[in-house]
């Protein structure tokens, strides 16, 4: 009996190592034309934040046996990070419309996601997701590295863009792409 559960431990710390590494390949592999801050590569140190805020968060979350700000911490993590990038690139000080247009959308689908998700849970009390993974410290730990691998992922075009030299163009693709947001946003 207790092999099994090591053996299950050792897989699913595995699979949270192998989601790391893939992450961090893929961000070797997209940071190429990333500005340095503070002699370090942007994109890298937004890889870097997007896991240590999902480990930071874990925790507590595993201590209390609670899925109950999971979402809400992805959420915060997309925040973070396109914070984060924007103040790297000094995007805040210069006006960089394009940077300050494409982290505002993100934000503001990020809190519209993550608002929805805590509700919903507040609403319900639990999260039925949940229920066999939170008591498992690998388990558990897994899913929320797998969560810092969604934020980097689903946010790595923004991130290449904002951390380029010349930043987010606007261009006729940007506006058909901000288009689409508002027409999702409102609908």
């Amino acid at each position: 009996m207790w092999v099994g559960g090591m053996m299950k431990h050792l897989t699913y710390l595995s699979i949270a190592a192998g989601v790391f590494i893939f992450t961090k390949l893929y961000a070797d592999a997209i940071s190429f034309n990333s500005i340095e801050v503070s002699g370090i590569n942007l994109v890298e140190q937004l890889f870097i934040i997007s896991f240590i805020t999902q480990w930071v968060a874990y925790i507590p979350a595993f201590i209390l046996k609670t899925e109950k700000f999971y979402d809400l911490t992805g959420s915060l993590t997309y925040i973070v990070t396109i914070l984060f990038a924007l103040y790297a690139t000094d995007s805040f000080a210069t006006l960089q419309t394009g940077n300050l247009i494409i982290g505002t959308v993100i934000m503001v689908w990020a809190i519209r996601l993550g608002s929805f998700l805590f509700l919903r849970i507040a609403k319900d009390g639990k999260d039925n997701r949940f229920n066999s993974i939170k008591s498992s410290f690998s388990q558990f730990f897994m899913t929320w590295t797998i969560q810092g691998m969604w934020v980097f992922v689903c946010s790595s075009a923004a991130f290449v863009a904002i951390a380029s030299s010349t930043g987010v163009l606007i261009n006729s693709v940007f506006m058909i792409g901000l288009v689409m947001f508002f027409i999702w946003i409102y609908s």
